[in-house]
C-alpha cells in the first residue's frame, strides 16, 4: 500500500514483471520444460493508459511467449474499477496473456462480475485450504469455489496446499 500510495508501484511492479520474464527466458534457454511464469501486479497498473502496451514490450525485450506469462491481480484491486478492468484484461487476453484473480474469496467477489471477466484461472485463498480436511466450512467454501469455476470453465489453484491430506482432499 505504501508503493501505491508513493507512486513507486509501477516502476516497481514493471521491474519485478521485466525480472521474472527476464528469469523465465534464461530457464526456457536451458532447457526446463513449458511452465508459466505468474506475476503479481496491482490493480493501478491495468489502470494505467499503457499498461497493455508495456506488458508487450516486455514480452518483445525479453523474448518470451505472451502464452508463457500469467497476470495474477487481487480481486479487491480489479473490483473497484469494473469497466477498466474489463477492458484492460480483455486486451492481454486477446494478446495471449494468461490472467488469474489471487486470493479469491477474500476480498469484494461479485459473481456477476466474475462472469464478465476475462480471466482464466481463480486461486483460492490459503486461508481456506489451511486447515482442510478437518475445517468443514473451509471445505464448504473450497468445494462451491471450485464449482463455481468449473461451470465457468475456469482453472482453479488451491494457494498454501503443504500436507498430503491438504493434496488428495
Amino acid at each position: 500500500s505504501v508503493a501505491e500510495e508513493s507512486g513507486l508501484i509501477f516502476p516497481l511492479g514493471e521491474w519485478v514483471l521485466k525480472t521474472a520474464c527476464a528469469q523465465a527466458k534464461v530457464w526456457q534457454d536451458a532447457g526446463f520444460p513449458p511452465f508459466r511464469m505468474s506475476v503479481n501486479l496491482s490493480g493501478h497498473h491495468i489502470r494505467q493508459s499503457n499498461f497493455t502496451d508495456r506488458i508487450e514490450s516486455i514480452l518483445s525485450e525479453t523474448g518470451i511467449a505472451p502464452n508463457t506469462l500469467e497476470i495474477e491481480l487481487a480481486e479487491n484491486s480489479i473490483m473497484g474499477h469494473v469497466n477498466d478492468s474489463i477492458m484492460a484484461l480483455t486486451d492481454l487476453k486477446i494478446r495471449g496473456v494468461n490472467l488469474a484473480i489471487d486470493d479469491f474469496g477474500t476480498g469484494y467477489s461479485s459473481l456477476l462480475y466474475l462472469k464478465h471477466f476475462p480471466i482464466h484461472r481463480i486461486k483460492i485463498a490459503q486461508e481456506f485450504v489451511q486447515d482442510i480436511p478437518d475445517d468443514t466450512e473451509d471445505m464448504a467454501i473450497v468445494e462451491a469455489i471450485i464449482g463455481l469455476a468449473c461451470r465457468l470453465n475456469l482453472e482453479v489453484i488451491a494457494e498454501g496446499v503443504e500436507t498430503r491430506k491438504q493434496f488428495n482432499y
